[in-house]
This record gives C-alpha cells, structure tokens and sequence, in this order.
C-alpha cells in the first residue's frame, strides 16, 4: 500500500481537493481518496503538482509511428493523404518496432488506455504485450459503391487477428466510404457490440466536395483512378449528409472536426445519435495550422475528449501536449474541463469508466503527477509523470 500527497487532487468527479491524498494498493487499486490516508499510522510521500487519473487517448494509429518526422507540415489534408499513402509501405519489422516505441511513448507520457486505428495486423503483437488497455478499430474505406461488400468482409477478417473483444469495425470517413459501405456497418451495428469513430470535416474541402463536387477531393480520387461519377452534390456538409448513415445502437466519435460549424452542431441533435466529439490539436496544426471552433462545442455542451492522432502528423503522443494547445488557444477552458476529456470522458466512451477515467475507491485508473503549473494553467515547463 501506497499514500501520496499532493498540493491537489483532481478526481474528475468532484472539486479538486486541496492537500488530498491518495492511497492504492500493490495493484494499483484506489483504496481512499480524501486529505488524510486510511490509516494514521500510514507513511504518506509528499509530492509538489497535482494528482490526476491516467489518460485516456481516443485517437492514434500507432501502425504509422514509422512515418514520423517524414511528411512535411501545414500540407494541408489532401496532400497529407497523398503522402502517407506514398510512404506508409516500409519493412514489416521496421513498421513494428516503431509502433511499439509509440506504445513505449504513450506509456511514459501517463496514458493508460487508447483507441487505436489499424488497417492492417501491424500492431496485433504490440497491443497483446502492452501495459495500456487498447480498443482497436478496423478502419474501413472505399468509395466505390461496388466494392463495399468485398472492403467489410476483408476489415471482418481482420479483426479476427486481434484476439480480444475491444475491436470494431468501423468507418474511415465521409470521403472516403460510400453510402454503400455505410450501410452495411450500420447493419453490422445493429446486430453487434461496435464502437464507432469516424474522421470528420478536417479540412475545407471536405465540405466544399459533398456540397459542390468540387475541390481538391477530385484531384485525389484522379490520382487514385477512381471513378466517382457516380456522385452527385449534396448540397449540404459532409457530416450532415453522412448522420443518417451512422449507426443509433452504438456511441459514435467524430474526430477532428476542424472545420464542424454549429449548423452541424444544431444538424446532429435532430437524430438519436449518442455522439462524443474528440479533439487532436497536435495534428490539427500539423496538418492544416487550424484548431476546430472549440468555444461552439462548449456552448453546446458536447461530450468532448482528445487523442493525439498518429507520428505521421505529430511531434508527439501526448495528451498534456494537446491540452496545453488548446488551453494556450482557449484560455478560458479550465484546467478540470480538459482533464476531464482526458480522462473520465474518455474512459466513457470506451466504456472502461468502471475502472478508469477518475480517483475513486475500487477504481484502477493509474496516477499521473503535473509539475510546473501557474496556479491551475499549463505553462511550457508543465510536466506529466506517471506514478501508479
């Protein structure tokens, strides 16, 4: 049994607790939470920063950690995927060891659970032999409307090689899946225990392709020989054209949302749809040199967590990184917001909150220490260390 003090203690549930304590077990379990441990006779070590629960990463792909440092930045979206596409076939081998130096990063930097992407079984090793809790989703794309049976029924057998039951199938994009394709996920979900999570509108054409059919889009599907003539405008954003698609049995991550308006916002809450919001600033500014209109989602209460995306458009795998753009850009978010999408909103969605995502008795959340904070705001000397 271990205690520790802190000069506050954010169990995401409640206030923060000034001088709280915090006591575990050999395992790791939460035995108290409070300003003194169980036990008098308990020795407590003293820590200056803040105790906070582990973080909960809902976004990466560490099947493309080899592709750090190699694509250039501010490229914006369309020539990101060019390049990625490009480059993404190395060695086996070497596409494994660097995903599970990702792992190694993402461990260190006090994240205790991930949702992962893969598109192929780069990482089923990795995942098997890691201390972090994974939901792998199975990403599919095509937009061609004759191959959406082949493309679900090859992302099925993929999902048999990662042998645990924290993995779904699920849909690449607007762009980049038909209508088709969508449907059968949607049928799947309906039948099947299936997380969902979806990039969404993180670039501006995106949108100007669903609206007007036109815009870089046309020029990536060239490049890749697709015919899309098939498609016609929608007159209306990607996301709004895409929500009738998606499924109402299962909850739903739209990530990145760079260029999300509140007619989107406002388009959503017509259906039943239990959807979370997850932010990557890190790539956001990699990418495109945008953040998403944050303040829209706080004025209309969203559920909102953060990932850090992948090594292909980031410095980093981070999630006090991708806190510290969004406090530096939003000021006004608080320091208990964002640890909360970091953590227990997070852990929600995946739907380990049970064990993870707060400090509390019974819990197994893992224990992070931030050093270098001015008062309750992250600073450039901020530092995260994982202690349980």
């Amino acid at each position: 049994m271990k205690s520790y003090r802190a000069d506050y203690v954010f169990t995401i549930t409640a206030d923060p607790i000034k001088n709280g304590v915090v006591t575990v077990d050999d395992n790791g379990t939460i035995i108290s939470v409070g300003t003194e441990p169980p036990d008098s006779n308990t020795q407590v070590q003293q820590l200056s920063g803040v105790i906070t629960p582990g973080f909960i990463n809902t976004h990466s792909h560490i099947e493309l950690a080899h592709l750090k440092d190699k694509i250039e930045k501010d490229c914006g979206l369309v020539r990101f995927i060019k390049l990625v596409q490009k480059q993404r076939e190395v060695d086996r081998s070497e596409a494994i060891d660097a995903a599970y130096r990702a792992d190694a990063e993402m461990y260190e930097n006090g994240i205790v659970a991930v949702g992962d992407i893969s598109n192929t079984d780069i990482s089923v090793d990795v995942k098997l032999n890691s201390k972090l809790y994974y939901h792998t989703f199975i990403e599919l794309f095509s937009f061609l409307p004759q191959r959406a049976e082949e493309v679900f029924n090859k992302g099925l057998e993929l999902k048999k090689e990662f042998k645990n039951s924290n993995t779904s199938v699920t849909p690449h994009a607007p762009y980049s899946v038909s209508k088709d394709l969508f449907r059968l996920i949607k049928d799947y979900c309906s039948k099947h225990d299936n997380l969902i999570t979806m990039h969404n509108q993180e670039c501006e054409d995106e949108n100007r392709f669903y609206r007007y059919k036109s815009g870089e889009f046309l020029d990536l599907y060239e490049s890749f020989g697709l015919d899309i003539s098939y498609f016609k405008p929608q007159a209306r954003n990607s996301l709004q054209t895409v929500v009738p698609l998606l499924t109402s049995k299962q909850k739903i991550l739209l990530v990145h949302n760079t260029y999300t308006n509140l007619k989107d916002i406002y388009f959503i809450k017509r259906f039943d749809k239990r959807i979370s919001w997850c932010f990557c600033p890190g790539a956001n500014m990699y990418i495109e040199s945008r953040l998403p209109k944050i303040e829209l989602f706080l004025d209309q209460k969203a559920n909102i967590t953060l990932g850090t995306d992948s090594l292909a458009s980031n410095t980093k795998l981070s999630i006090l990184y991708e806190m510290s753009l969004i406090q530096s850009a939003f000021p006004s978010v608080t320091l208990q917001s964002l640890l909360q999408w970091a953590t227990l909103n997070g852990a929600s969605y995946l739907g380990i909150d049970e064990e993870k995502g707060s400090i509390a008795p019974g819990k197994t959340p893992g224990l992070n220490l931030l050093t270098g904070l001015d008062g309750f705001t992250i600073t450039p000397e901020t530092k995260v260390q994982r202690i349980v």
